[in-house]
């Protein structure tokens, strides 16, 4: 009433401003308070941030966690050296178009010298604006084929050549999921070694030998809690 939330509000820009350059002072010395991986922690922490906490973009970035999604990608085997990737993990199997809400893949299967169908894609497309970066595609791939990125400045003027993403763009190698969600990717891995094992034990009980073999709700519960899904 009377101007006093005008004033009140006034006093609090006034003291995050007088912070902001008490901030400043302390920082001087540790590298600056700005473009400082550890100052931006510290302004990102709610308990020992002082001051404004503007990130400077593109200057600054913050941190992606690991279930951050945005475009799909294709995983492939570490490459030779030389190469970009190695060979893929995709069988063209075609159940990410299928499950694709928006419908923005499209899959030309490959095929070999005697025309039957190879189980690799020859093309892959991904049409990058009308995805929703939802992940049914990597959630329902059985093999592990396809994950989200981190990458997300993908702005460009140029929407038919830059935004409609080939399998070169999309390929990437095991090597690079690993580095951006290490936690997820070590929990898959360890996964598929569990469920490989089980299948061997499966093979030997078959085979005569009574052995016990690992329950597929128990695989399916250390890969999807590992995977955030």
């Amino acid at each position: 009433m009377y101007g006093l939330g005008i004033v009140k509000g006034m006093a609090v820009t006034l003291k995050h401003m007088i912070e902001t350059y008490l901030d400043d002072i302390r920082w001087i010395g540790r590298g600056g308070r700005y473009w400082n991986p550890d100052a931006l922690e510290v302004r990102q922490n709610i308990l020992g941030s002082r001051g404004a906490v503007t990130i400077n973009y593109p200057e600054e970035k913050l941190p992606v966690p690991e279930r951050f999604r945005f475009v799909p990608f294709l995983v492939t085997d570490d490459p030779p050296p030389g190469q970009s990737w190695g060979h893929d993990w995709c069988t063209s199997c075609g159940i990410c178009a299928k499950v694709c809400p928006p419908q923005c893949i499209w899959i030309e299967r490959g095929k070999q010298p005697n025309g039957r169908p190879k189980p690799e894609p020859e093309q892959f497309w991904i049409d990058i604006d009308i995805c929703m970066n939802c992940g049914f595609c990597a959630e329902f791939c059985p093999f592990d084929a396809i994950k989200m990125d981190h990458d997300y400045e993908l702005a460009s003027y140029d929407r038919s050549a830059a935004h409609i993403h080939d399998k070169a763009r999309l390929s990437k190698p095991l090597s690079y999921w690993r580095e951006i969600a290490p936690r997820k990717a070590a929990a898959e891995a360890a996964a598929r070694e569990m469920a490989e094992a089980s299948k061997g034990k499966r093979r030997s009980k078959d085979d005569g030998a009574d052995q016990p073999t690992l329950p597929e709700e128990h695989l399916q519960q250390l890969y999807y809690r590992g995977s955030g899904y």
